[in-house]
């Protein structure tokens, strides 16, 4: 067969190949073709003209016709109206008249075109039926009209009936003529569609038979091997890479069959590395969508090894700096101590290090130089290398034992910093590591190393904002008398970053106290740091003692200038840098003597109450802008509170996420609080277990605080007339009240400290003036009158009258200040208590003890 085919092959080149035979086929069709359209196209063209000229002579016949009904229209018109007078006759005989001219000279046109004697008798009818109009139809008419009888003599008759039959007899002789033309022409016509016919049928059976011969040719030359070779290529598409075409085509298709089965021993040949090649880029998308789903270093690692283990190897270790998982920014030195992160197996890893263990590479090992160097190195023979057995030959011996005899060592390396070692091993894949698997180990540590380092870094970046904000988180609230206080602080996930939630707990004077809860806009170091400069400002304006409206309006335009002064180029409360600073924050000051609770809101939720019956309730009222808007009030809302009632302040973290919205929040938290428990330390377990269950996509702040009050026998308060007659006997009262309290040591100093303040009202302030002495852990002593003028302390010169009043004060006190009320202010000064003095048994003594 190959012998024949090799002949037919020679043959088919020597004649030319396919190409040279087909076009000679072809050429010798289209001459036969164009031979038969040569004898069929004047047999066509004479059909064509004997039919026109058919058709010509019957346009002819067709006008005569009209021309002629024409005259008798004309004749009958004219002698209907000679005879009857009537007009209506001359209807048909104007329409006549008018249109005889155009139909005579279309007449005489067609008959002219084809036959001059035809011509000659169409233009003497013309004449004829002219002079017929113009001689005697047009004479007669106009002579009825005039004298009817004389256009009805025999003479006018017979003249016009002269000119008619003159008339028709010319028509007769045209007419009979144009018939024999026309009998004529259809008889040629006839012939020549019989030639015509007969030369197509010739024609067309005669292309049929070129076609189907050259058809046959195309099948058996072409079309046939083309078949086995598409069933061929169909075999190697659908994976059968051991077809092949027998080799015993002509010409361009024998090269075919031969190209065809080239074809199919080079698939069949680069399958295995086209496999290869795919299962390598398939570790390749499996690492890029896998590897790095999370910023941790460690969680990363275990996805490293969990994509290569077991495709491209069978053991996989992955080694880092014991900094690098601290995500310090320290460069680890060469040599140095290295921590297992990660480690991937098909089987039991008794024979390596598990993770957590700190390893130290000798320098002779791959490990080793991979790292310090930052190559990677390939031992595609492990029992015929001895450079890896240096650190721990029985360990090495170990591992030989368990069948694994190839290696590749990779740095993980990213910005230039050496982070760690990746070691792949392979045992129970019979094929060593080549060159080819060191590259895509290569690429797919320097993958990880990448993802590594961003979580690194994102660790460094997220240890340093949480330890800014720790120190700027109150770490211990101060013990106070109005409040009980417990919180809770989580700080948001790994993934969202520190945010900028806060709280605090302020003491202010009268034994009051002041609850803070706020939230920054962001997370970061940002956030975390803007908290802290918000948090200040409140401590801040806490101190000079502004009511929560005005304290809110003072920080929102704190905000506004940190918004403008670090926005350059934007006006004070733009949106845009609102965005980039902005916050939320509740304010409220609770004061245990009238168990008064007074707050305002910018922005923030309101909190939750819960009463000592068990219930909760949430606080409702005005909610004013968050900070940084600017232009809009804050309102105030105030509540009385009874004695043990749990204030909750919480931050939108807590009650408000991707799965929940905020009224669902806010529902669960109620419903958690009302949960008996007892204390408010188990509430805020209770609280932060139903609603953060250990995870938290924000930061999430909660803050309880219980409400106290003071007995009224800790409270004494006097009305005090503006008459400085009156000054000693309101010391006497508040010395009186001291020896009730059991506090005798302090009637001096309180004393000279009431005389002052009561006289510094009466002479620089207004009606009406009271004083209040609170007794609690410190003794309050309080001055209000209705001015709005502050006192300001300052040092009197030698011979000022004044002046020494308030410094007075400020010496014997440790703490004075003054706060705006309602009505005016109030000055106050507390003093501390005296210790306890034992009692002979060592006990306190009673009185003693009533003044503690």
């Amino acid at each position: 067969m190959r012998v024949s085919g090799s002949r037919r092959t020679r043959w088919a080149e020597g004649k030319g190949g396919l190409t040279r035979r087909t076009i000679v086929v072809s050429m010798l069709i289209l001459g036969l073709i164009s031979g038969a359209f040569a004898f069929l196209l004047p047999a066509i063209s004479g059909l064509r003209e004997a039919v026109h000229l058919t058709n010509h002579s019957r346009h002819v016949l067709t006008t005569a016709n009209h021309l002629h009904r024409l005259v008798i229209d004309l004749e009958t018109g004219q002698r209907g109206f000679v005879i009857a007078g009537d007009e209506s006759f001359l209807q048909p005989w104007r329409q006549a008249r008018a249109s005889i001219p155009e139909q005579a000279a279309t007449l005489e046109r067609l008959a002219s075109a084809q036959s001059a004697a035809q011509g000659d008798r169409a233009r003497q009818i013309k004449q004829s039926v002219e002079a017929y109009i113009r001689d005697y139809s047009v004479p007669t008419v106009e002579a009825a009209r005039r004298d009817p009888a004389s256009a009805r003599t025999v003479a006018v008759t017979e003249e016009g009936k002269r000119r008619v039959d003159a008339i028709r007899g010319q028509f007769e002789r045209f007419v009979n003529f144009e018939n024999q033309l026309l009998a004529s022409r259809q008889e040629r016509a006839a012939d020549a569609a019989v030639r015509a016919t007969a030369a197509t049928s010739v024609g067309v059976a005669g292309s049929i038979l070129l076609i189907l011969l050259f058809d046959t040719y195309l099948i058996r030359s072409i079309v046939r091997p083309v078949r086995k070779a598409a069933a061929v290529a169909s075999r190697l598409a659908d994976g059968d890479l051991t077809a092949r075409m027998p080799e015993t085509g002509a010409g361009e298709i024998g090269k075919l069959e031969v190209a065809f089965n080239s074809m199919g021993r080079s698939l069949e040949e680069s399958r295995e590395l086209t496999e290869k090649a795919h299962r390598r880029l398939k570790l390749l998308y499996d690492a890029s969508t896998a590897v790095g789903t999370t910023l941790d270093v460690r969680r990363t690692a275990e996805e490293l090894v969990k994509v290569v283990v077991p495709e491209f190897a069978d053991f996989v270790t992955v080694d880092l700096a014991v900094a690098v998982l601290r995500g310090d920014d320290h460069r680890p030195d060469e040599g140095e101590m290295l921590c297992r992160v990660a480690i991937g197996c098909i089987r039991n890893t008794g024979s390596f290090h598990p993770p957590g263990v700190l390893i130290t590479w000798a320098p002779p090992t791959p490990q080793a130089r991979s790292f310090d160097g930052g190559l990677a190195l390939l031992e595609p023979d492990l029992r015929a290398s001895t450079a890896w057995r240096s650190r721990d030959p029985e360990a090495a011996a170990r591992i030989l034992d368990h069948g694994i005899h190839s290696l590749i060592t990779t740095p993980l390396r990213a910005r230039g910093v050496r982070m760690g070692v990746v070691s792949f091993w392979r045992s129970r894949q019979p094929g060593r590591f080549d060159e080819e698997d060191l590259s895509y180990a290569v690429e797919l540590t320097a993958k990880a190393g990448v993802v590594i380092d961003n979580a690194r870094r994102y660790a460094h970046e997220r240890n340093t904002a949480l330890t800014l904000q720790r120190n700027l988180l109150p770490q211990r609230l101060p013990v106070q008398p109005a409040v009980e206080i417990a919180f809770r602080y989580q700080p948001a996930g790994a993934q969202t970053g520190v945010g900028g939630d806060w709280f605090d707990v302020i003491p202010l004077s009268g034994c009051r106290v002041a609850l803070v809860v706020g939230d920054v806009v962001g997370h970061g170091i940002h956030a975390a740091a803007t908290m802290g400069r918000l948090r200040t400002a409140v401590r801040t304006l806490a101190d000079v003692d502004l009511p929560p409206d005005e304290l809110l309006t003072h920080l929102d335009d704190l905000v506004i200038h940190l918004t403008s002064g670090e926005q350059p180029g934007m006006a004070e409360g733009d949106t845009a840098a609102f965005a980039e600073l902005g916050a939320t924050c509740l304010y409220a000051v609770y004061d245990p003597v009238s168990r008064r609770c007074t707050l305002a809101t910018a922005g923030h939720p309101l909190p939750v109450l819960l009463t000592p019956d068990g219930t909760t309730e949430l606080v409702r009222g005005p909610v004013g802008p968050p900070l940084g808007v600017g232009g809009l009030p804050f309102e105030t809302t105030e509540l009385r509170l009874t004695e043990g009632t749990v204030i909750a302040l919480f931050t939108d973290g807590l009650v408000e996420t991707r799965d929940r919205d905020i009224d669902q929040g806010l529902a669960e938290l109620r419903r958690a609080l009302a949960l008996p428990t007892a204390s408010l330390e188990d509430i805020c377990d209770t609280v932060t277990g139903a609603l953060l269950d250990g995870r938290a996509a924000d930061d999430a702040a909660l803050l309880l605080a219980r409400t106290e009050a003071l007995s009224p026998d800790q409270v004494a308060m006097w009305e005090v007339p503006a008459d400085p007659a009156l000054v000693a006997r309101t010391r006497k009262l508040a010395i009186d009240q001291l020896l009730v309290w059991g506090l005798d040591e302090m009637e001096f100093v309180t004393g000279l400290v009431v005389s002052e303040l009561v006289t510094n009202a009466m002479r620089h302030g207004t009606g009406p003036i009271q004083l209040r002495l609170i007794r609690d852990r410190t003794l309050i002593c309080e001055v209000s009158d209705g001015s709005n003028t502050a006192p300001h302390l300052r040092r009197a010169r030698v011979f000022d009258e004044g002046g020494r009043g308030l410094l007075l004060v400020a010496q014997l006190t440790q703490g004075w200040g003054t706060r705006q009320t309602t009505s005016g202010k109030t000055i106050w000064c507390e003093q501390a208590l005296p210790p306890p003095v034992p009692s002979s048994d060592g006990a306190p003594g009673d009185e003693v003890s009533r003044a503690a």
